[in-house]
């Protein structure tokens, strides 16, 4: 717990400092004026929309991804199901930075894909689009996360009873119905809390987005290393990462006030 409340309280005591540039905690009294700042600026607010929308997204397909990959370890796999995790796990094996790094080979103009449309006669050229867009960074994260992200859905799933299955096929219930009226709802909170668990890192990601999203590409977390770093403005960046902290928490609550967990599950 300290090691998430300290480091927390020295960044948000950061932000506090009324002036620019790096740590000085003589400069006068605590101060507003960096949250003033960004809050007045309607280019930060917009690059804060955009990550949200973005790790929505990402979230969202990430978590689509790794249901039928959960449901297949859960019910299909049987015996084989160790071996077929350790292999969903061999991703985490290689480097991250390998990882994006392939997916930039991938979506360049000389990559696999562009390789693909033009040798099928879908496009006459490559196209210029793949790499160094917001479309990139979403890619690259989908299949960054989508490996870790079966990993709760699969435990919930586990936790399916079977019983309920087989009771609601002896009445006459369809692969179908037993699937849309037990299991989703049965396997929901596993759901919701991997699209959490990509939502909210991915809302402050600046390291994929550096890599394959260039100009247009670029997210909230950007912003606040470009402060930390080539600014120099600690407390500016400081503000900017309480703020976002501030907007996440507010959407989870808001999220988890609407879905009742308790009664999706029961």
């Amino acid at each position: 717990m300290l090691l998430f409340v300290v480091p927390l309280g020295v960044v948000a005591a950061i932000s506090l400092l009324p002036g620019a540039g790096r740590i000085n905690f003589n400069a006068g009294w605590p101060s507003l004026n960096q949250y003033q700042q960004v809050l007045e600026t309607p280019a930060y607010l917009r690059r804060l929309g955009i990550s949200v929308g973005m790790a929505f997204v990402i979230a969202a397909t990430a978590t689509i991804l790794a249901y039928p990959v959960a449901y297949f370890l859960a019910f299909r796999a049987r015996g084989r199901a160790t071996i077929f995790l350790i292999l969903l796990l061999v991703p985490f094996a290689s480097s991250y930075l390998l990882r994006v790094m392939a997916w930039k080979l991938l979506l360049g103009r000389e990559g696999a894909i562009n390789w693909v449309l033009t040798s099928t006669g879908l496009t006459h050229e490559p196209a210029g689009l793949l790499v160094y867009s917001q479309a990139a960074v979403v890619i690259t994260l989908v299949y960054v996360w989508v490996p870790f992200a079966a990993l709760p859905i699969y435990a919930a799933l586990q936790r399916v009873d079977r019983s309920h299955l087989e009771a609601a096929a002896d009445l006459g219930a369809g692969p179908w119905t037993r699937f849309g009226r037990i299991t989703i709802p049965m396997s929901l909170p596993g759901a919701l809390a991997t699209f959490f668990m990509v939502f909210i890192p991915t809302v402050g990601e600046y390291v994929t987005p550096s890599l394959v999203g260039g100009t247009d590409g670029i997210m909230y977390g950007n912003l606040i290393q470009d402060f930390f770093t080539r600014a120099g403005n600690w407390p500016l960046g400081s503000a900017m990462a309480v703020l976002m902290l501030l907007a996440v928490l507010v959407l989870v609550l808001l999220a988890l006030k609407l879905v009742d967990l308790r009664r999706v599950a029961a």
